[in-house]
């Protein structure tokens, strides 16, 4: 029988940027310590996203959580080192310059929340998204079929890949993993919008996959559902590799 294993990790400095993979991280009451600790707003303060600006996906954060530093990257653009822009007034600024440019739109760039390591946001909702390779391999065998490319990972932008189930959408059917002494708990299938239709290498719309695909077969009251979401109930460190074992 295959064991079941972490084969990625990654978290999501910025939300909505690209995410940053990580050999091992730490899971906190708030989720994967640090993600989505930052959010890029319009100039009413709305959080901006993927479809409305799919240009996101070609900002790559760099986050330093020892000094707080934060680093943004895009091709095409200088990149830009903040060492506090919320109280920094000067940074602050600097970050609304850079983010507008890139955007063609008025943008600013503020802190969500603190968590349990002075970190995180209110975008994870205090979860984990987890996705598996059966899962996505299935849908990989469906958009075949019907003469679609195969879709990589990051169109799902997860945190946690798990790899060796031989079900797909094991994850959102198991009520409890247990991951290198941590404990999570399913809350939800996750209902997927318009952002996979982004390709997150060229950070542009490449609709109308992977929704038209999942909507013959994974269509709930909700949407269509594609990974789960769990809770962590008891934190931890897991890394790359660890085994994963599902209870319920």
């Amino acid at each position: 029988m295959t064991t079941a294993r972490v084969t990625e990790l990654t978290y999501y400095p910025v939300k909505g940027c690209a995410g940053i993979p990580l050999p091992r991280a730490r899971l906190t009451s708030a989720g994967l310590a640090h993600d989505r600790a930052y959010v890029i707003v319009d100039e009413a303060g709305e959080p901006r996203w993927q479809w409305g600006d799919p240009a996101l996906a070609l900002i790559t954060p760099e986050h330093d959580p020892a000094t707080g530093t934060l680093t943004l990257r895009a091709p095409g653009h200088e990149p830009l080192r903040l060492h506090d822009a919320e109280k920094d007034g000067q940074e602050e600024e600097a970050a609304a310059r850079w983010l507008t440019r890139l955007l063609g739109r008025p943008t600013r760039l503020r802190r969500d929340r603190p968590d349990a390591d002075g970190d995180g946001g209110t975008g994870n909702m205090n979860r984990l998204h987890v996705v598996s390779r059966a899962s996505l391999n299935h849908l990989n065998r469906k958009l075949h079929e019907r003469g679609a490319p195969p879709l990589p990972m990051n169109r799902f932008r997860p945190n946690l890949v798990i790899d060796g189930w031989t079900a797909p959408h094991t994850e959102d059917t198991t009520a409890h993993l247990s991951i290198a002494g941590t404990e999570l708990t399913f809350t939800e299938r996750t209902i997927r919008c318009a952002v996979t239709m982004v390709d997150q290498e060229t950070g542009r719309r490449a609709g109308p996959e992977p929704l038209r695909t999942l909507s013959t077969y994974r269509r709930e009251p909700e949407g269509v559902a594609f990974g789960a979401y769990f809770t962590v109930a008891r934190e931890g460190e897991v890394a790359v590799g660890d085994v994963v074992t599902e209870r319920g």
